[in-house]
Order: C-alpha cells, then sequence, then structure tokens
C-alpha cells in the first residue's frame, strides 16, 4: 500500500481528509512511493487557529529556553542525519553524500538559532534627557510562514522556522509537494526536542494552499524560496495583504576565471559547482566567463565534467542523481537543444544519457556549451539542469559588464591569485554573495543569504541577523522615574524632553 503523507497539526500527525492527491515519485524510477494530499481549508484553517493559541504562551517562554530547544534539537539531527539523508535520497536522488550535506547546512542554522539569547538583545542609552531612560526590547510578530522548493528539502525549511520560533514566533510550513516525507521527519525530530503544542504546523499542498498562507489575517510573515515567477508571485501578494516577505528567486551565476588562476583548482571548483546536485542548486554555478588566455583551458574543463557519472544514490560511484521530474528534464534537454539552434557550440552533450538498469530515470548527462552569448536563451533562463555555459571576454571589465548586466545577483565568485583583481572584483560586482576562490559562496549562518536584483524580493534575508529583523519588532521604551522630592515645574508645551 502507498504510504500516505500525514499533515502536522495542533502537535500531532494527522491523517489528511482532502481528496485532491499528488503522487511523491522516485525521479530514478517513475515508482510512486507515497502520496500527498492537498490540506483543504478546514484542516489550514485549524492549523493557523492552532499556531496562533500557542503564540499567546510561546511568547513568554524566556528566551533561553528557546535556545535549550534548538540545542537539543540540533542534537537530535545530529544523531538522525543519516535517515533524513535516505529519505532525501530516495524522493529526491540526490547522493548520500550531497543529501548528508542538506542536512547537516540545516543544523548550522539550527545552532546559530541556539544564540538566540545575544541575537535578541535590545539597546539602551542612560540620559538621553535629564533623569531620562530609552530601551529597546526585540519582541516576536506571531504566526510566520514559510513555503519551500523541492531542491534542499532539509537545509531550506532549517533556515526558517527554527530562526523565526527561536524569536519566539509560531510557523505554518508548506514544503514541495515533490518531496514532503523529509519535513514530517523533521518536524518528528522537533516534538522529540520538546517542542510545545502547535508552535510548529506543517501542511502539505500546491498553489490553492499556498494562497491561503498569502491571505490569511493571522499569518504576518512569509518567507519563500523557490522560482522567478512564483517569487514575484507571492512578493507582490503577500505585500498587498500587508505581510512582510522575503521571497528568494531565481539565479544566474557566473564564475569569471582570470589567467592568473591555479588552473586545476579552476577545473576541480566547476566541475563540482555546475553539474553536482544535477544542476539543481540556486547557488550553482552556470557560466564560466574566461578572460584572456584562460579561455584555452575550455577544452580541458570540458573533459573533466565528462567523466563525471550521474546514477542513482546507492551507487557510491554516482556523482550527482536525476531530475526531480521528467517534466524537469524535458525542460532541460529542451533548453540544451535550444542552445545548439543558436549558435552555441556543444562541446559535450548530455541529452542521451542512460543509467544501466535505470531506463525511466530523470537522467540528463553532464553538458558544456562554449561560444556563448548573453542574448541566447541557455545564457538567459536558469536552467536548473547538469549544464554549464562558457563565454570568453578580453578583460575584467568586460567580465563584470557581463556579470552587472544580468538580472540576477543570487552570486558569483572569480577565480585568481591577483589580490588586487579581487579586490576590484569584490568592490565593483552587483551580486550579493561573492566568492574569491570558492565557487558557491553560499555564507554560513552568522552572516545571511544575502542575494540581490531579481534574485531577491524584500528587505531582510535568511537566516543570520538578518533573520531576527525579519521575524521581529523593535519596541522602544522612553522612561522617566521622580524622586519624591523633585520640584513639579509647569507643562511642556513643545516636543522637546526636558
Amino acid at each position: 500500500m502507498t504510504q500516505q503523507v500525514m499533515h502536522f497539526i495542533d502537535g500531532e500527525f494527522v491523517a489528511p481528509t482532502g481528496d485532491k492527491l499528488i503522487p511523491v515519485t522516485n525521479p530514478a524510477t517513475q515508482d510512486v512511493i507515497a502520496q500527498v494530499a492537498c490540506a483543504t481549508p478546514s484542516e489550514m484553517e485549524r492549523a493557523i487557529e492552532s499556531a496562533k493559541a500557542a503564540f499567546k504562551t510561546w511568547k513568554e517562554v524566556p528566551v533561553s529556553e528557546r535556545a535549550r530547544l534548538m540545542m537539543r534539537f540540533a542534537h537530535l539531527l545530529k544523531e538522525h542525519q543519516a535517515d533524513i539523508a535516505d529519505i532525501i535520497c530516495k524522493e529526491l536522488g540526490k547522493t548520500v553524500e550531497d543529501a548528508k550535506g542538506d542536512v547537516w547546512r540545516g543544523i548550522e542554522v539550527v545552532e546559530q538559532a541556539a544564540n538566540i539569547p545575544s541575537l535578541m538583545m535590545g539597546e539602551t542609552v542612560e540620559n538621553v534627557a535629564r533623569s531620562i531612560d530609552t530601551y529597546s526590547y526585540i519582541q516576536p510578530l506571531g504566526v510566520c510562514a514559510g513555503i519551500t522548493p523541492f531542491n534542499f528539502p532539509a537545509m531550506i525549511p532549517l533556515w526558517m522556522f527554527p530562526m523565526a520560533i527561536a524569536c519566539g514566533n509560531t510557523f505554518i510550513l508548506k514544503p514541495s509537494e515533490q518531496d514532503p516525507m523529509t519535513v514530517n521527519k523533521i518536524a518528528e525530530l522537533f516534538v522529540q526536542a520538546g517542542a510545545p503544542k502547535g508552535v510548529l504546523q506543517v501542511v502539505h499542498g500546491a498553489k490553492e494552499q499556498v494562497d491561503a498562507i498569502l491571505h490569511h489575517p493571522d499569518i504576518k510573515a512569509i518567507s519563500f524560496v523557490g522560482s522567478v515567477n512564483v517569487g514575484q508571485y507571492i512578493y507582490k501578494t503577500g505585500t498587498d495583504n500587508l505581510k512582510r516577505v522575503q521571497a528568494f528567486a531565481g539565479a544566474k551565476n557566473h564564475m569569471v576565471i582570470m589567467p592568473d588562476a591555479n588552473k586545476q583548482q579552476v577545473i576541480n571548483a566547476l566541475v563540482g559547482a555546475s553539474v553536482g546536485a544535477a544542476g539543481q542548486r540556486c547557488m550553482a554555478i552556470s557560466v564560466a566567463v574566461f578572460v584572456g588566455a584562460a579561455a584555452d583551458w575550455i577544452p580541458e574543463v570540458a573533459a573533466a565534467i565528462g567523466k563525471v557519472r550521474p546514477g542513482v544514490y546507492t551507487d557510491p560511484s554516482a556523482a550527482y542523481g536525476p531530475q526531480i521530474s521528467p517534466q524537469a528534464r524535458a525542460r532541460v534537454l529542451s533548453l540544451i537543444e535550444q542552445g545548439k539552434k543558436e549558435g552555441a557550440t556543444c562541446v559535450l552533450d548530455g541529452s542521451d544519457c542512460k543509467v544501466d538498469g535505470y531506463p525511466n530515470g530523470n537522467w540528463v548527462g553532464p553538458t558544456v556549451f562554449s561560444n556563448v552569448t548573453t542574448e541566447m536563451e541557455i545564457y538567459k533562463q536558469e536552467i536548473f539542469g547538469p549544464v554549464l555555459s562558457t563565454m570568453h571576454v578580453a578583460s575584467m571589465d568586460e567580465a563584470l559588464k557581463v556579470v552587472n548586466d544580468s538580472p540576477f545577483g543570487n552570486g558569483t565568485s572569480i577565480f585568481t591569485a591577483s589580490g588586487a583583481a579581487a579586490r576590484k572584483y569584490q568592490h565593483e560586482v552587483e551580486v550579493g554573495q561573492v566568492g574569491i576562490n570558492i565557487p558557491i559562496p553560499v555564507p554560513l549562518p552568522f552572516f545571511s543569504f544575502t542575494g540581490w536584483k531579481g534574485s531577491f524580493y524584500g528587505d531582510q534575508h535568511a537566516y543570520g541577523k538578518q533573520a531576527v529583523r525579519f521575524y521581529t519588532e523593535t519596541k522602544t521604551i522612553t522612561a522617566r522615574w521622580f524622586d519624591d522630592d523633585i520640584q513639579v515645574s509647569g507643562p511642556n508645551m513643545s516636543i522637546n524632553l526636558r
């Protein structure tokens, strides 16, 4: 019998009552491994009401107790890292090591959430006027929500709800319907860590459930990671409903390679950053911009990428897994064909990739294009597959123009032996996350994930100090206490403190 994915509402896993069913498939075989039912309006309302009720008591829990909950949660996540990774492998197709990395990067954010007492400290100034002091408190918003994508089913939910809950909020999580079982396992561990009833809710579904979150008046803030069109829709709709929104959207990440860079380091970095995780990373390097004589390395880069072999997670020699769905595979293959028609040179073609024993898998082999221009669709679109586009420019200034003219600003990197070149690039590039001799510059969680331009809609970013600001309000108090023997003067008819 096919497994039924439960909702997690009001402190317990509950069998869904909805009849809109979405199959969860193994992308290497197309076998249906579970069914997820879209939450009904009454189930959505029950989850939100439970979170609203829980907020009244959770916000009063001492911040040190909230921190200890996160410590226990991080410990359980570490104990069960392999178990969570196994679920990711089955419903998403990641390799074992990649799935473990997915979990680990989430654990790091939970560890940061355990630092919440210091992160929620306010400010104070004594004697802002005579015998008057001003101080501020950081207080939670209320019910917050997260809408997460398929490609990091552990890490991205763990970007969101631990920080929000540590700040004193309660949380509604709507994970991707394509791999929902990972989040349910994480919720189970959160309960084991001692999370009170109602603090976290997990509801499954698709657009209808997202719209319920966007329009519900009791939800104060929404975090989203996903595609450009959906990110824009969520940002516009959420803010139209007077909610705080942080929406992380598309990307087209460039690596600039200077001729003085270490060639082998460049090749190794491009192999992993371009086709790792089947290219299904918002921080993948999908464009390599070779400056000057560095373009001579393109054939060697293609040869190295050509040695990479996709496969199933049980194969320890597999470098990456399948695309998430047949539709995702078809889109990647369509863009590869379009690149050929537009005049790019396909120096490595993975269109006809096959994996022995898995004829129905969503396989796309590593693919490399040269002579790519900025007018081509393979350059303009986020392919989200194991496809690397390479370009050749004469100078760093030309490379900077290519990167800065892109509508996206999620991540970029430069490989060089020159401190001056690196300094110029990091200063002038219009991208939020910059790596110097590091291909995928995802910041650790004491910083924030800081995409720019069309890669992000909102004001405050994920995790780090910015997440605390996103999930809280600041209350400022100005106070004076009178001694019994103080002289009482006449009324103050101005706005000046005195």
